[in-house]
């Protein structure tokens, strides 16, 4: 029988007495199947030309778990990028990724050991394979593979996982109920004291930071020229300065980034602009608070900015 699970971290059939490493998919997600036995898995090291496929064969304990994710509406991309980047970010490196045309197509496919359908489905014209690798302090190798595809009405995500039980790291998953669709409110219009006064909060959209930074690029912006008067002149009036970023990477570093944007921003007004230390704050929220869809180039540009909010009641 099927379970499906809900917000809460879940222990897969992939659980070893080891430090937790977690998962999360990009949509609710439905485990369908899981297997594991001792044995060996052959990895593709390239893509299948000539009439045969470059590869290794790894030995170790075997596990496999087949999800069903989301709709169908989310891209074969969408739906590898989110656990290809946890992987990476947990010390895995890349060895092979591709996609279907360029894996093989059917050649590729019937090469990759692939849970049997239905509980694994594999569109060979939509598909897209990644494996890594990462060694612990020993020395000792970790092998994963992640395969996915789609069908007209979900997506399937296979993850397989190659080492010993007994130095790997535990693997758990949780899933992710779809985002409802995200609204673009109309933009503020008005300066940005009358933005401040009617709604309550304000874009500071002309400030910039460097790539991955909390490093202002410019001495000076109109925005914070524009808020510092308003402070100045309202000695009375607090405001919290709030950092946002596009949903690119792992939560707790985006919320770190977003709140170091802010606090930049907050030493700046208070330096540079002689604004009084009482009447600012800083606090970040990662990419918890989208204004525009994570989707887009577009929308995660949107995505990334610093809110000025009025925090005084009278």
């Amino acid at each position: 029988m099927r379970s499906i699970f809900a917000t809460s971290i879940l222990a897969l059939a992939i659980t070893f007495p080891a430090k937790a490493q977690e998962l999360r998919f990009p949509a609710e997600a439905e485990q369908n199947a899981s297997r594991t036995s001792n044995d060996s898995l052959f990895m593709p090291l390239g893509p299948f030309e000539n009439d045969a496929l470059a590869g290794i064969t790894v030995e170790g304990e075997v596990q496999q778990s087949a999800w069903s994710v989301g709709d169908g509406a989310l891209t074969t991309m969408e739906l590898l990028k989110p656990l290809r980047d946890e992987f990476l970010a947990s010390g895995f490196e890349p060895i092979f990724e591709c996609v279907a045309s360029v894996c093989g197509g059917f050649d590729f496919r019937y090469s990759v050991d692939v849970l049997p359908e239905p509980d694994m489905h594999v569109n060979l014209g939509d598909y897209r394979y990644f494996s890594a690798k990462r060694s612990d302090a020993g020395g000792t190798p970790e092998y994963i593979t992640i395969l996915v595809s789609r069908s007209a009405n979900a997506g399937f995500v296979q993850l397989t996982r190659v080492g010993d039980p007994n130095s790997a790291a535990v693997l758990t998953t949780s899933t992710k109920a779809p985002a409802p669709p995200t609204t673009v409110l109309p933009a503020l219009t008005g300066t940005l004291t009358e933005q401040l006064e009617s709604a309550g909060h304000a874009t500071l959209a002309d400030l910039a930071f460097q790539v991955g930074s909390s490093q202002l690029t410019s001495d000076s912006f109109a925005s914070l020229e524009s808020l510092a008067a308003f402070l100045n002149a309202n000695s009375d009036r607090t405001v919290t300065l709030v950092g946002h970023t596009d949903a690119e990477g792992p939560l707790a570093s985006n919320v770190t980034l977003s709140r170091r944007r802010a606090t930049e921003v907050m030493l700046r007004l208070i330096d540079a602009y002689d604004v009084s230390p009482a009447q600012v704050s800083a606090d970040g929220v990662g990419f918890l608070a989208p204004r525009a869809s994570n989707l887009t180039e577009e929308g995660r540009t949107k995505n990334r900015r610093v809110e000025v909010i009025l925090t005084s009641t009278r």
